[in-house]
């Protein structure tokens, strides 16, 4: 296996000689001349070579993968060699994407067809099938007796197509796949996906060439390895094209702490209708479904009119048929302004977007380029963006990645490794399409690169779990496949197996809402006060604190789809009613803001000297670098700033005794810390234990906290033991086992045309996990939720690396008493308060806060 950048791009002569005449003459009355992508990418694929093309948004990917096959075809078409079967496959993750390239596929081709006909040419009908979970029965059947050329879908739809049984036989000679938006498959969609890409090399005689889109992605390396399993070669094609990015960052108003006074807000609504009004169509990302509906309705109020018609939202929990016809109506210029939460990041045709704003931090580089270059959509249009913040932390994580964004330094991604309810549902659809040898089976399996390191026993435990020998009948888990340990045979058991797994297919589990019940005081029991996200639930720990309706509760347990919770208390909140909406800070960017940290803190004494390196470092302006300055100044003067290799805990008294950890990992590595070191204070008999995290760090509050005796008991070695124990009895674990379950058809959400509501799949799942559990806690599904727990939702291993730096004293940690939190550490521990306090207090607050820090520092010089 050999993975190689391309050092040479191919020669505009070079291309124009590929060319067939008739396809020569089409694209130069539609171009100048080819793109700086095309030339590295149309001949390698028209010369059957393995090849990922990353490039910005906008910079011709889709043509460049296309031409050469529209080459090939149309060269078979005029000598009328043109066979029945698939010759191409072009999957993407989003329908509508899908729907975008058929649409501009059938152009070209038709705009070629009426070429050749103008010249007396004969020519087959290349023809282009659209197939995904929206196109109706009749145009599949269509499909079926008319195969297609070229089949557009999307990774669920090639998977139920590739164990149908007569369709799939048109698989057989298979000459060319493309994987569009390879940047957004790092999940498991892409898993799953990296299991069909081999399966269907298995079918086909002809081994099909790989072809790879992705926005700007690193590492190149391992998304090459992705793309085309662990034996093949790839060459990458890393295309930087001359587009100078565009980018601002700013504030509403004159200070950073009044961002959310009213005067303020007014400026901030004032800020963006000028900018709306200087620009012809302007992209708002959000983060959050909620800021997107609020931002929407607040330009309304301070605008009354001046929008209505010319404004609209965007975002998952719109129907598809709103979104569609939202992203019509700006692909055609008839909106002026869309707010979005992350549903616009892909690679949609939405026309021209001349700025796009990002309302607070998208928290990774990949994900600001891939948002600003919705502006930069034409070849040669340079993104065009600006970040706009309310609060502190934003400024300085914001900052960081703009300048990231300038410098060209994206952080890494990374594809979940074996896992086992994925493969679970994919060896189900291989056995369907035929008897297997389990050797052949496993073989084919580890060709892909996210079970390459596959280990036998976990192939053989979903081999058993699939074939019931785990005894599961009595909880309604039938056998799914047949397995003969004497001749190594696997095959499909049951006359439903194919309607069951096309039925049941895909990685995206069911959401639903959970009514919030009261079990404490007496006279309020039973009482339903209102309905929470399932996601926000399965975020809780027994005891946190959340606002429901303006009213706090603490959290006791749940059962199905009700969340017991009791009334009346007085405890502060732990987790704010956004949490289950916000980004991950990459782990990558928040070690490049510890650097930062540290840089600043060297110069820290002087401020001239100070603010200007943060103008220079950042690329900022002055009014940005001086609030940097101040924010680092007041921590510095107040506590200690922590960065890179200084871990600061600091520790005050309320109510309860706290101790605010200042570790700026992201809050993936945070959550796996957070729960290590509030597992030891339990162990420790540390009573009524709260726990809050962020991006930023994370605080333990309880009755009586010896930080040392906490650090002590918490190891690298052992984190994976403690981590387990726990998660063992927490929601997450529950909710991600139904998940697995859902993926490994151990529930079926449809079974002989009945659906099951989520709510039944979480009664049903809670019974089961119940039941696996008396089985073995190793059972595999329990597993792989333990894992994607872990590694997919959690970062277990970079947590476990900063633990190790720790024990090795490259990272120091520095205690510190204090009277009350910190600068740096006010933003932790008021996040779960926003709920409660209102805008005015708030900021009033803050400000007050800032104003003891400065009497301190005027009286003492430093606490």
């Amino acid at each position: 296996m050999s993975i190689e950048f391309m050092k040479d791009s191919h020669s505009s002569g070079v291309l124009k000689e590929m060319l067939i005449p008739l396809v020569q003459e089409w694209f130069f009355q539609k171009f100048e001349d080819f793109s700086k992508t095309q030339l590295y990418g149309v001949k390698t694929i028209y010369d059957r070579k393995n090849i990922l093309i990353s490039a910005p948004t906008g910079g011709t990917k889709t043509l460049t993968a296309f031409l050469g096959i529209i080459n090939y075809l149309v060269g078979l078409a005029l000598k009328n060699e043109l066979e029945d079967k698939i010759y191409a496959v072009y999957t993407s993750p989003l329908k509508a994407l899908s729907n975008d390239i058929f649409v501009n596929l059938e152009e070209p081709l038709s705009e070629i067809y009426a070429l050749a006909e103008k010249k007396g040419l004969e020519m087959q009908k290349i023809k282009v099938g659209l197939r995904t979970g929206d196109t109706s029965p009749s145009e599949r059947a269509k499909m079926a007796k008319n195969v297609p050329h070229i089949f557009v879908t999307t990774p669920e739809s090639l998977a139920i197509v590739l164990t149908s049984p007569k369709f799939g036989e048109n698989f057989n000679s298979l000459e060319f796949i493309i994987v569009d938006e390879i940047h957004a498959m790092t999940n498991k969609r892409g898993t799953y996906l990296s299991l069909t890409l081999e399966r269907l090399a298995e079918l086909s005689l002809i081994e099909p060439v790989r072809i790879g889109l992705s926005a700007t992605i690193s590492p190149l390396e391992e998304v090459a390895k992705f793309l085309v399993g662990s034996e093949r070669d790839c060459l990458i094609a890393n295309v930087r094209l001359n587009k100078k990015i565009e980018i601002n960052l700013d504030f509403p108003g004159k200070d950073i702490l009044e961002t959310e006074t009213l005067d303020s807000q007014k400026d901030l609504y004032s800020k963006l209708d000028k900018i709306i009004e200087k620009h012809r169509t302007t992209l708002i990302f959000t983060n959050t479904r909620a800021a997107t509906e609020r931002i929407i309705h607040y330009l309304d109020m301070h605008y009354p009119g001046k929008y209505e018609g010319l404004i609209g939202a965007h975002h998952s929990s719109m129907s598809k048929d709103q979104r569609f016809i939202i992203e019509e109506r700006l692909r055609k210029g008839d909106l002026k302004v869309v707010v979005s939460s992350t549903s616009l990041e892909l690679g949609l045709d939405i026309g021209s977007i001349d700025i796009v704003i990002l309302l607070k931090s998208p928290k990774s580089v990949s994900r600001a380029l891939q948002r600003i270059g919705r502006a930069g959509h034409k070849l040669h249009d340079n993104p065009k963006g600006e970040f706009i913040v309310l609060d502190r932390d934003d400024l300085v994580e914001c900052s960081i990645l703009m300048k990231n964004m300038i410098e060209k330094r994206i952080d890494k991604v990374e594809f979940p490794k074996n896992a086992l309810d994925v493969l679970s549902q994919q060896i189900y659809g291989m056995a369907i399409t035929k008897i297997w040898n389990i050797d052949n089976m496993l073989k084919v399996i580890r060709k892909s690169y996210c079970y390459e390191k596959l280990t036998k026993n976990d192939f053989f435990e979903i081999i058993s779990y699939l074939s019931g020998e785990y005894s599961l009948e009595h909880r309604h888990v039938y056998a799914k496949i047949w397995y003969d340990k004497e001749t190594g045979q696997i095959g499909k058991r049951g006359k439903l197996a194919r309607v069951i797994y096309m039925t049941n297919i895909g990685t995206i589990p069911s959401e639903s809402f959970i009514s919030v019940v009261i079990s404490s005081p007496v006279e309020m029991k039973g009482s339903v006060i209102g309905k929470i996200d399932e996601s926000f639930l399965e975020k809780m720990k027994r005891g946190d604190v959340f606002v429901l309706g303006g009213q706090k509760y603490e959290f006791l347990y749940s059962r199905g789809m009700k969340a017991y919770v009791k009334s009346n208390v007085s405890q502060k909140v732990t987790i704010p009613s956004w949490f289950s909406e916000m980004l991950p800070l990459n782990f990558d960017v928040a070690r490049d803001i510890g650097k930062f940290r540290k840089l600043v803190k060297e110069k820290i004494e002087d401020k001239k000297k100070c603010t200007d390196f943060i103008k220079e470092y950042v690329y900022c302006n002055d009014k940005i670098a001086k609030e940097i300055y101040n924010y680092f100044y007041e921590q510095h003067k107040f506590s200690e700033i922590p960065d890179l290799s200084t871990i600061v805990i600091e520790k005050f008294k309320e109510e309860k005794e706290y101790l605010v950890f200042h570790t700026l990992f992201g809050r993936r590595v945070n959550d796996v810390l957070s729960r290590a070191y509030g597992y030891a204070a339990a162990r420790l008999k540390v009573r009524d234990i709260q726990i809050g995290i962020n991006d930023n760090g994370f605080y333990l509050s309880g009755a009586s906290l010896d930080v040392n005796k906490i650090l002590k008991f918490v190891k690298s070695k052992d984190i994976d033991t403690i981590l387990k124990e726990a998660i063992e009895k927490t929601e997450i674990l529950k909710r991600r086992f139904r998940h697995c379950a859902g993926r490994s058809l151990m529930i079926l959400r449809n079974y002989k045309g009945l659906e099951k509501s989520a709510g039944k799949q979480q009664v049903y799942s809670s019974i089961l996990y119940s039941a696996v559990k008396k089985i073995s806690n190793e059972f595999p599904l329990l597993k792989e939720a333990r894992r994607e727990v872990f590694e997919d939702m959690m970062d277990i291993e970079n947590a476990k690396k900063i633990l190790e730096l720790i024990e090795k004293n490259k990272i120091k940690i520095k205690n510190v008493n204090l009277p009350i939190a910190s600068p740096f550490g006010l933003n932790l521990l008021i996040q779960g308060r926003v709920d409660l306090i209102k805008i005015e207090d708030r900021v009033s607050f803050l400000k007050r806060i800032d104003k003891i820090y400065w009497k301190m520092f005027a009286c003492c010089g430093k606490f």
